[in-house]
C-alpha cells in the first residue's frame, strides 16, 4: 500500500507569498499529475501557525528572518509571520487539485515549538496523528512532494523513515528555501544517508 504525501503547498509559500520558496509554483503541475497515479491515498499537510508563534522573528527584538536562536532548548530558525490559522496565506494553493487529497493534517499549532515534519513537532514531543492514520490504512510506502525540501519535506521524510515506512521523495516535486546556497543538495544528500530514496516523476 502507498501513499503520497503532498507537504505545504500553501500560499504564503509560493511566489508572492510571506516565506516563498523560488520556483515553489513549478512544482504543482507535477504534483497534480501524480495525484493521478495509482496511490491507495493522498495525504496533505498544512503549516497552521498562532499568529504569535514562537518561530516568527517579529516577536524578538534585534532578530530578523534566518537568524538561529534556542527556544525551549531546540534550535529555531526564526522566519517572518506565514501560514497563519484561517489567513489568506495558509490556504493550500487553489491550482491544486486538492479534491485528490484525503485528508489534511495540521502542524505548527503549538505557539512554544516549530513542526517541520508532517510526523511530529521538531521535539518529537507531540504527533500530528498523520502516523497512526497511515498506519490504520495498511500504508507501508510513502512517496513526498512539496515545499520546502530543506526544511518540511526533508524532516518528513526523515521522519517516515524513522517510522519504518519505505521512503521516496520526488526529486522534480520540491523545491529549497535556500537560506544558505546548496542548503537543499545537502538536505537531499542527509536524506540519501538516512536511507530515502530520491526519484524523479518520470520514473514513477
Amino acid at each position: 500500500m502507498q501513499a503520497l504525501i503532498v507537504v505545504d503547498i500553501q500560499y504564503d509559500f509560493l511566489p508572492g507569498g510571506a516565506l516563498a520558496v523560488p520556483q515553489g509554483d513549478k512544482i504543482i503541475p507535477i504534483v497534480n499529475q501524480l495525484m493521478t497515479k495509482n496511490f491507495h491515498l493522498v495525504v496533505a499537510t498544512q503549516d497552521w501557525h498562532p499568529a504569535d508563534h514562537a518561530s516568527f522573528a517579529v516577536h524578538y527584538q534585534g532578530k530578523k528572518p534566518g537568524d538561529l536562536i534556542a527556544l525551549d532548548g531546540i534550535p529555531q530558525v526564526l522566519w517572518p509571520v506565514h501560514c497563519v490559522q484561517h489567513s489568506p496565506g495558509a490556504s493550500l494553493s487553489g491550482a491544486l487539485r486538492t479534491e485528490k487529497i484525503h485528508h489534511i493534517f495540521q502542524k505548527g499549532t503549538d505557539p512554544r515549538i516549530d513542526s517541520y515534519s508532517g510526523f511530529f513537532d521538531n521535539g518529537h514531543k507531540k504527533a500530528t496523528g498523520l502516523d497512526t492514520f497511515l498506519k490504520g490504512q495498511g500504508i507501508k510506502d510513502v512517496y513526498i512532494v512539496g515545499l520546502a525540501g530543506d526544511y518540511c519535506v526533508k524532516f518528513t521524510a526523515l521522519d517516515a523513515v524513522g517510522l519504518g515506512y519505505g521512503t521516496y521523495v520526488f526529486a522534480d516535486a520540491t523545491k529549497g528555501v535556500n537560506l544558505q546556497p546548496g542548503d537543499l543538495d545537502s538536505s537531499i544528500e542527509e536524506m540519501r544517508a538516512k536511507g530515502v530514496q530520491m526519484i524523479e516523476s518520470g520514473d514513477f
